[in-house]
């Protein structure tokens, strides 16, 4: 059945000649999909960014000279390398969301750098190092030779932040490549 004829549309046409020209090309489809995604994955990032914040807390006051008994009583066991290492890395989403802004394949390269060398070098670093207490731990089940703090093993509570940690880092990675081949396809398309 034809459909009636009004002043909006064309004369001659019934109005479903719009479907050609209602496309959107995949690549900016796959580009606004991912830039949502790894938005969410960099605000994950800063989540545990304050989770290791809270943890050195103790050591940056206890740096600083700044005495706060409620702190010094957590006991909180003296931070590695590693952890430091870790924490630096909160300047790199920065690059990334400026990236996503601005569609820049070079800083979104540097960002994925980043979170390769900052975000998995010490997170690798810390399960070589934390492996003997959790196997031991999990293993055998005794508790007089790994280090415990507040009753719980201290490497076993390593291993949640490592975990929740390489999750957020690899989709942040995951995405992050999902959105530079989008940005790479639309250029060779611009240059074509």
């Amino acid at each position: 059945m034809a459909s009636k004829s009004t002043i909006a549309q064309a004369l001659g046409t019934d109005g479903s000649d719009f479907t050609h020209r209602q496309r959107v090309a995949s690549q900016y489809q796959t580009s606004a999909m991912n830039k949502s995604r790894l938005n969410k994955c960099i605000w994950f990032h800063f989540l545990l960014f304050f989770v290791m914040l809270t943890k050195l807390l103790p050591d940056i006051l206890d740096r600083l000279d700044i005495f706060i008994l409620e702190v010094e009583e957590l006991q909180v066991p003296k931070p590695l390398w590693w952890e430091y290492i870790w924490l630096s890395n909160v300047l790199v989403p920065f690059i990334g969301l400026s990236a996503i802004k601005k569609n820049q394949i070079k800083s979104m390269t540097r960002f994925m750098y980043g979170i390769g060398l900052l975000g998995f070098g010490p997170i690798i670093y810390a399960t070589i190092y934390y492996l003997p207490d959790v196997w031991a731990y999990l293993t055998v089940g005794k508790t007089e030779d790994i280090l415990l703090w507040k009753d719980l093993p201290y490497g076993l509570l390593w291993y949640a932040f490592i975990l929740a940690a390489i999750q957020v880092h690899s989709f942040t990675l995951y995405f992050s490549s999902k959105l530079l081949s989008a940005w790479k396809s639309r250029g060779l398309r611009k240059a074509d």
